[in-house]
């Protein structure tokens, strides 16, 4: 008799990663979902919509997989930096995938920059998202300590953007 249900726990083998992006793609296109998280054993996958509706995907896989030559589609998220050490700040993350603004229009004044007091509600950026332009509001009281990305870059969900040393 064959295991089936025992394989279905399993991870998937490393050239089944793509195949199963492809499903949740095709999952996310036929819904009016906007993110699609699934893991898989020791591997997770996250398929998100993009800025102009096309589906994004975003393997993350756990360090078995990524040992069986998988390392080059954890690539992304080597691109966001290490948080340091100091576990005072809080990181503020971007609620949604799209392109960072620092400032309400080309050539202002950003919003805030590194040593900026804010209040929760106070504006820090704007991501826009589908040719709309969110604000991001402070949740927190607090100074900013680093801002982590650049004007106009393109941010992923749960990207921190900011920290903020909170007021005692």
């Amino acid at each position: 008799m064959a295991k089936k249900p025992a394989q279905s726990a399993a991870a998937p083998k490393s050239d089944d990663h793509l195949a199963v992006l492809k499903e949740l793609v095709a999952l996310l296109d036929s819904s009016s979902a906007t993110t699609i998280k699934v893991a898989i054993g020791d591997s997770s996958y996250e398929v998100s919509r993009g800025g102009f509706g096309m589906p994004m995907m975003q393997a993350a896989m756990q360090a078995a997989t990524a040992a069986a030559g998988a390392a080059p589609a954890a690539a992304p998220a080597a691109a966001a930096p290490a948080a340091p050490a100091k576990s005072n700040l809080i990181d503020i993350k971007s609620p949604m995938v799209g392109t960072f603004y620092s400032a309400p229009e080309p050539g202002a004044e950003p919003y805030v920059k590194a040593g900026s007091r804010v209040a929760p509600g106070q504006t820090l950026c704007i991501i826009e998202a589908m040719k709309i332009m969110n604000e991001i509001e402070s949740e927190v009281s607090g100074t900013i300590r680093e801002r982590l990305v650049e004007d106009a870059q393109p941010v992923e969900f749960g990207q921190v953007l900011f920290r903020v040393e909170p007021n005692v």
